[in-house]
Formats: C-alpha cells, sequence, structure tokens
C-alpha cells in the first residue's frame, strides 16, 4: 500500500538527486529509507528508479509515482493548514445578517480592514429585512445578525454591541425647534419619514408612540437615508434616525435634533450568534471591532 511517507520519498529523492541526501532530510538512516523503498517496489512489483545513476533516473513507474507525489503533497500541506487555521480559529465563514438600514452606514465601511485582518474568512453581508434572520442563524444560512430585537432562542446567545439615542431631526425653523424635547402627541399632527419596514421593528412606534396610543398624522416611506435626511430638509416632514448617523452627515448637519422624551430615546444593537461558534476568534474579533468603532 502507498502510503504518505513514500510519496515523501520520492518527492525528495527528486530534489536531492542523492539517497545520502534523502535520508538525512527525512531524519532517517541511509539503510531504513533503502529498506523503506525496497519493500515498496516488492509490493508494487516494480523498479522505481535505477540504481548507481548519479543523478538518479526514475523509471516509468518511479515517474509515475513522482508525479502523484508531487501534486498531493501540496494538497496535503495546504489542507493541514486550513484545518490547523480552522481549529485556531483563523478560517471560516462569516454571513452577517443585518436587520436594521442604519448598519449599512458604519458596517460597510469597516468591513475593508477586518477581511483584510481576516483574508482567510468568507464575509458575506446578506440584506435581511423581512427575512426572519433570527430563524436563518437557527438554520444556519447566517453566521451572524445585527439586531436591536433579541428573542429568547435558547441556542442563541446576543452579545450587545453599542447603544445610541434616537433622535427626531427636523426641518430648519420648524415649530418644535423651540422645544428642548418632543413628547409622544408632539407627532399626532405631523408626517413621519421612515424606513418602510413594519412598525413593529421600528423603537419610535414600539416604545415612544404606541405606549401613548400616538399615530403620527402620515407616514412616508424611503428606503435611502440620505433621501430621507433631504424630504426634511425641504419640509415634507420629520423622521427618526439615530445621533451617531447624523453627526456622521455634514451636508445635513444643518438641520436640527431633539430627544425624544426628557431622557432620549435609547437603543442597543447586538450581534446573535450560535451559541456553538460564538468562540471563533474571527468572529468574537468582529463584535470587538464594531464595539470599538461605535463606542
Amino acid at each position: 500500500m502507498i502510503e504518505i511517507k513514500h510519496l515523501q520519498t520520492m518527492a525528495t529523492l527528486a530534489e536531492t538527486h542523492s539517497v545520502n541526501a534523502t535520508a538525512e532530510r527525512l531524519f532517517m538512516t541511509q539503510s531504513a529509507l533503502s529498506h523503506q523503498i525496497k519493500h515498496l517496489e516488492e509490493v508494487l512489483e516494480l523498479k522505481l528508479f535505477e540504481r548507481k545513476t548519479n543523478p538518479i533516473q526514475f523509471t516509468p513507474a518511479g515517474q509515475i509515482l513522482l508525479k502523484t507525489a508531487q501534486e498531493l503533497l501540496p494538497k496535503l500541506q495546504q489542507t493541514q493548514q486550513t484545518l490547523k487555521a480552522l481549529a485556531q480559529g483563523e478560517q471560516g465563514r462569516l454571513f452577517i445578517g443585518v436587520d436594521c438600514h442604519t448598519c449599512f452606514e458604519w458596517l460597510l465601511p469597516m468591513l475593508r480592514n477586518y477581511q483584510a485582518k481576516w483574508p482567510n474568512v468568507d464575509l458575506d453581508i446578506l440584506n435581511s429585512f423581512g427575512e426572519q434572520p433570527l430563524k436563518k442563524l437557527q438554520s444556519q444560512n447566517l453566521d451572524l445578525v445585527i439586531t436591536s430585537d433579541p428573542e429568547p432562542y435558547p441556542e442563541l446567545s446576543f452579545l450587545p454591541l453599542f447603544s445610541y439615542e434616537l433622535v427626531a431631526v427636523l426641518p430648519v425653523n420648524h415649530p418644535y425647534c423651540q422645544k428642548q424635547w418632543l413628547e409622544p402627541e408632539n407627532f399626532a399632527d405631523q408626517i413621519l419619514i421612515t424606513y418602510p419596514v413594519s412598525a413593529q421593528k421600528l423603537d419610535i412606534f414600539t416604545r415612544f408612540l404606541y405606549p401613548k396610543s400616538i399615530e403620527p398624522a402620515n407616514i412616508r416611506y424611503s428606503e435611502l437615508t440620505l433621501m430621507m435626511l433631504q424630504l426634511v430638509e425641504s419640509e415634507r416632514g420629520l423622521c427618526v434616525l439615530p445621533k451617531w448617523l447624523i453627526q456622521s452627515q455634514p451636508d445635513f448637519a444643518h438641520l436640527p435634533t431633539r430627544s425624544l422624551g426628557k431622557d432620549g430615546l435609547w437603543s442597543t444593537l447586538y450581534a446573535a450568534t450560535l451559541q456553538s461558534q460564538q468562540h471563533h476568534a474571527y468572529i468574537q474579533d468582529f463584535i470587538q471591532s464594531v464595539s470599538e468603532k461605535m463606542a
């Protein structure tokens, strides 16, 4: 039976052209190496190279075995390195589901540095709006979900990424600019510009307006954050966005913002992972990188 050690012997013989040098490189005695080669030739019933030639001349059978060694040994070495990296958490897959529109504003810019740091991680971002990303995480179609709505699934872990304040963005000279903060009833006669997702996914509704049984006078939807800000700028309504997001848009720095309630409306983003995968180093580093960036 042909073994890996036989392939290593053939490849080394081709490099050194010497039985003595091959034995030394493989940490064997010359007699042990000669015995190995002789035993293999007896098993195969074929001569592998011509004796007493300098340099070594392989027979047709030896050339076939040498070619196999040169093809397989690099693949085996690469496989070993891949498995070692996987065991050490340096290689794997990180398919991220994003369950919030504003996440893309900070997520995409940081991925270039992350990918450079973890080149062996297969990274991708999958839009998960309305597709129950936590269910996809459970079925292992995703590896991590960014969400503000942790749910009690026993096989999932929810690790906090960062907390942020949601603020109302107002047109310049809007009457509410005179207020220190806004109350739920202030939205009853306003057009609220928001993302086209269920109200149950938005804190402005579930944690601010609905507890006081308040509905905006009208709701206008926009997929794009910049479009929402342009609509506010043109006095088509007001919107509610993370404060950090407003501060990252210098073209709209002139738009006034107000807190929602005296103490403000705060939310927390979480990284949801399978408990069985959260120990991977590349996942832990991703979570730490986000927390540090958004602190």
